[in-house]
């Protein structure tokens, strides 16, 4: 059975918050399996998109695939994430876009699967320094679906299965522009890369017991503001390239 383009007739629907617009566009029939690609922007997994319209290969998998476009940010994420399981709660989800590096060892163009969430900057600046919610006893830190502040997938087959390196990630609403802040989360969180949407679709498939996995390309190491030493296009090509691997193995 062919996948049909993004058009009328494909079931686009439209959700509209403030300025944002989450698209969920329904691209195949009724298959076994339902997955969710969720991306912030669809630029992030355009590529991806495009594939679905030309490739052959889900003729022969029984997958229904819904794209989840939520605008960046974890409270778009959120309210486009659980505005579309109130229709639809799909079997597995993927979430997927690029993210910044604290560390060296992953090089923009690196794709890595985020094994542990963690919200760095729920918080307050204290004159003894940065306290997160679980310091503060507002938020108990093993309380579900916490382990010890984190936010950890525990569908270990899920992530073995995208065969990236796991890493630990933090999700900000700030990006991470000073030394001094990276630092804060490189220490306290032992964080290795930043993105601002994961804890959002970390925290709603553990409590709604949805199968997920996050992967994140690397464009950017952090707090490096010059975009002449980004990688974007690197990162997002590399990135739905690992996307199309993932989802056809599904």
């Amino acid at each position: 059975m062919n996948v049909p383009k993004i058009r009328q007739g494909a079931k686009i629907t439209d959700y509209r918050h403030l300025n944002s617009i989450q698209f969920c566009f329904n691209l195949v029939k009724i298959f076994c399996m339902n997955c969710l690609i969720v991306a912030a922007t669809s630029l992030e997994i355009s590529k991806f998109i495009q594939h679905c319209r030309t490739t052959d290969k889900f003729h022969h998998i029984d997958l229904q695939l819904d794209f989840l476009i939520t605008g960046v940010g974890m409270l778009n994420t959120s309210y486009a994430l659980m505005k579309h399981l109130q229709v639809k709660q799909p079997h597995v989800i993927v979430n997927a876009g690029i993210a910044g590096s604290f560390s060296k060892k992953h090089i923009p163009g690196t794709v890595v699967v985020v094994k542990d969430e963690t919200m760095a900057d729920l918080g307050v600046m204290e004159k003894d320094g940065y306290k997160d919610v679980f310091d503060l006893k507002l938020q108990a830190s093993s309380q579900f679906p916490f382990d010890k502040k984190k936010l950890t997938n525990t569908y270990s087959g899920f992530l073995n299965r995208t065969f990236l390196p796991k890493v630990k990630s933090v999700s900000v609403n700030q990006i991470t522009s000073s030394k001094k802040t990276a630092e804060l989360y490189s220490n306290k969180y032992k964080a290795e890369i930043e993105n601002m949407e994961g804890a959002a679709v970390h925290y709603i498939c553990l409590r709604e017991k949805i199968p997920f996995v996050q992967i994140r390309s690397i464009s950017n190491y952090v707090g490096d503001r010059n975009k002449k030493n980004w990688k974007i296009n690197d990162a997002v090509s590399n990135l739905n390239r690992e996307l199309i691997r993932l989802v056809e193995s599904l």
